[in-house]
């Protein structure tokens, strides 16, 4: 199966504070691989890096479809397929969802018709066309803004979508309509990495492989049954299993299951 995305010993350090430490990661088309973490495990600061947020002191690579992401602009990544959905979708007054797709269309040098086709083709897909006409996340819940943002994922058709936190702050029901967007996004020509510290997205989709990161690296990965550890006995099990000692500045631990009322913030 061919590679998507492909990060090898990764670190990103900013202010003279590490965050990523040697992160190294696989991710095949056709697959969803979710990355679950503590807080303060640099999950975001993954997301940041790969797009390029400035800021940040990089060593490491990191290769879409084969090429060097590191040597692309912010604007150069986005154009050879890598996208990013983000927690906290942002409300744009005056600018409806429809003339933002075809806007953004254009940049990823999608002809108006095929633009269009895509819009209308995958409103219907996740239930989106009510929006169309509407501000872009203007009154919308945040399930919606979360659905909105797959839908226009798939809209545009990355080769790599980065789904950050796509499950904070929702409710149940919310969940569980944003499991099934991405599960609809799933394609032989898409790569997605759905990051999370949830447990309980995963009760409603499928990800072909769980990692789990810690201290800034990926130090286990597998199937379903990691997700059930987690579940279990929080991110503690998993240094304990593995010997890694907590960081003295981590704070308390809590089980995935106990942030279930919560509104989860990362670095």
């Amino acid at each position: 199966m061919t590679t998507a995305l492909k990060i090898n010993d990764l670190s990103a350090a900013v202010d003279g504070k590490q965050i990523l430490d040697g992160l190294s990661l696989e991710v095949p088309y056709g697959e969803v691989h979710a990355i679950m973490g503590p807080n303060g495990s640099g999950k975001s600061t993954l997301c940041h890096v790969l797009t390029g947020k400035p800021g940040y002191k990089v060593t490491g690579s990191a290769s879409l479809n084969g090429d060097d992401l590191f040597e692309l602009s912010v604007d150069e990544r986005s154009r050879a397929g890598l996208l990013q959905s983000f927690q906290y979708p942002t409300e744009v007054a005056g600018v409806r969802l429809r003339d933002f797709l075809l806007e953004a269309a254009d940049e990823r040098g999608l002809g108006p018709d095929d633009a269009m086709a895509r819009i209308e083709e995958q409103a219907v897909k996740f239930d989106m066309g009510r929006f169309l006409d509407r501000a872009l996340n203007d009154d919308l819940s945040g399930g919606e803004k979360k659905r909105s943002e797959i839908y226009q994922l798939a809209v545009l058709g990355p080769r790599v979508a980065l789904l950050d936190e796509i499950d904070s702050g929702l409710d149940i029901d919310a969940v569980k309509q944003v499991a099934k967007a991405v599960e609809g996004m799933r394609s032989p020509d898409l790569a997605v990495v759905m990051i999370t510290h949830y447990s309980r997205i995963l009760r409603y989709l499928t990800p072909d492989r769980i990692h789990v990161m810690i201290d800034g690296r990926i130090v286990d990965s597998g199937g379903h049954e990691l997700a059930e550890e987690l579940e279990d006995g929080g991110y503690d099990a998993v240094r304990r299993r593995l010997g890694i000692e907590k960081a003295p500045e981590d704070g308390p631990q809590r089980k995935p299951a106990d942030f279930f009322t919560d509104t989860p913030f990362d670095v």
